[in-house]
């Protein structure tokens, strides 16, 4: 076999054994290790068997992955999520948006979007939103009579905003995986992020007010009359801290105030400081935080050392030569490149997280987007849009899951499926009006940083 072949049966290996259910990360080692070891066999040097450059690689590898700044904001990030979770921030939060928000039609559901946007912003984390909403706004709309699929696809569909809007964790990850600057990625993602929620939101005020009966508006009895004064204080004390402090750390970044380090650092300190303020900082919850933050941090840091030993191997072997004159051969046109991309990545999110696809999957694409005039800034947004789809989309819809895991027994996994299909047309007409109208991505990055 030549080393071409053999790079694309170690794909194809990695594939395989990835879907028996073995550790991504050390899957990638393992193999990168396994193949690299024939890759870079040197009989003339080889004294010992450790006397092999695939050894070297590897702990290079470890080394650039552990001294990367971009991914000093992770964690950071990370934890202030964490803290904002267990601060009971979010539980105050929708309280308040849903007595602001209860003349409009589906006025529960709207509250627990906005909600959810600006809790995935905080945590990126598409687990932790679904499943805190899940026990929070879940009940309360059903309590209130709202349609089983329709409460269901508000909260699974609400709960993966965090992936797309800044400062979202996908695109630091995309950032460091792609060379893109992570502030004019956060830049690009902010007109789209705002577009896609607003379209949930536009959804379901409609579906509200078009068939009253899936979210019947509350009666006067149900809610006891609240004055402006006192409507007016609840947002001062729930929604304005957290607005505040994310929209202090996004600013920080998008006007060069700050590094996404510096300014994550900064949101961290301030997620511990609003804890303190609603007396919800206990040792318990800020071990618990800590302890999260560590394990998802190792877990992203040991897939980028798995994936850059296993594409190293994977490129020097001419894999990616291979996947370069496969792609070229068929003679596509950007746009035609775009949506052949988009499909397998949307394919890709059934079986695999996001943070997988990223680190894994998108550098074999990367290196094709100059050939095709593509810039690396549209197709990563497009990506973080695409990946929506990937937590939405039956049989492997992993919001449903989180969902149905804290539902009611008698709650079906087909209701929450059903109320998630609306949300998915949602993200496809948001992806075909960026093909259509690129500069929802490029015009703020234009605006702040020059045009690109």
């Amino acid at each position: 076999m030549t080393d071409p072949q053999i790079a694309v049966m170690m794909l194809g290996i990695f594939i395989f054994v990835i879907m028996l259910g073995f550790p991504i990360a050390f899957t990638l080692m393992a193999l990168g290790v396994a193949f690299g070891y024939y890759a870079y066999y040197d009989p003339a040097r080889m004294q010992t068997i450790f006397d092999n450059r695939i050894f070297d690689l590897l702990v290079n590898q470890t080394y650039s992955v552990m001294a990367n700044d971009v991914l000093t904001a992770v964690p950071l990030f990370l934890f202030m999520g964490y803290i904002v979770e267990r601060a009971n921030i979010v539980s105050r939060l929708f309280s308040t948006l849903q007595i602001a928000a209860r003349r409009v039609p589906g006025s529960m559901a709207v509250a627990a979007l906005i909600t959810c946007a600006l809790f995935a912003t905080a945590t990126g984390i598409v687990g932790a939103v679904v499943t805190l909403m899940g026990l929070l706004a879940f009940p309360a709309m059903l309590k209130a009579r709202y349609d089983v699929s329709f409460a269901s696809g508000v909260i699974c569909a609400g709960g993966t905003l965090g992936i797309l809007i800044p400062p979202s964790i996908m695109l630091i990850v995309y950032a460091a995986t792609s060379g893109v600057s992570i502030v004019q990625l956060y830049a690009g993602a902010l007109l789209p992020g705002m577009l896609l929620a607003g379209l949930y939101v536009v959804y379901v005020i409609g579906r509200a007010t078009l068939d009253p009966k899936v979210a019947p508006k509350l009666r006067d009895d149900e809610f006891e009359p609240i004055g402006t004064g006192k409507l007016m204080l609840l947002l001062a004390t729930s929604f304005l801290p957290l607005a505040l402090l994310i929209s202090s750390v996004l600013g920080a970044i998008l006007f060069g105030l700050a590094t996404p380090s510096e300014a994550a650092a900064v949101g961290a300190l301030g997620g511990l400081f609003l804890a303190a303020i609603y007396r919800a900082l206990t040792w318990d919850r800020l071990r618990e935080s800590v302890y999260l933050t560590v394990r998802t941090s190792a877990m992203v840091c040991w897939l980028f050392v798995g994936s850059w030993t296993f594409s190293s191997v994977f490129s020097y072997l001419g894999g990616e030569h291979v996947i370069a004159t496969f792609v070229t051969s068929l003679d596509l046109t950007p746009l035609m490149f775009l949506i052949l991309a988009q499909l397998i990545i949307f394919l890709l999110g059934w079986p695999l997280e996001w943070s997988e696809i990223i680190i894994i999957f998108v550098p074999i694409f990367l290196p094709l987007l100059a050939q095709f005039g593509v810039d690396p800034l549209f197709f990563g947004i497009l990506i973080a849009l695409n990946l929506q789809t990937s937590f939405l989309t039956p049989p492997m819809a992993m919001s449903a899951y989180y969902l149905k895991g804290i539902a009611p027994p008698q709650i079906q996994l087909v209701q929450i499926f059903r109320g998630c299909m609306p949300y998915l047309a949602m993200v496809l007409i948001a992806m075909a009006l960026l093909y259509i109208f690129p500069q929802i991505v490029f015009w703020l990055p234009g605006l702040v940083y020059g045009a690109r």
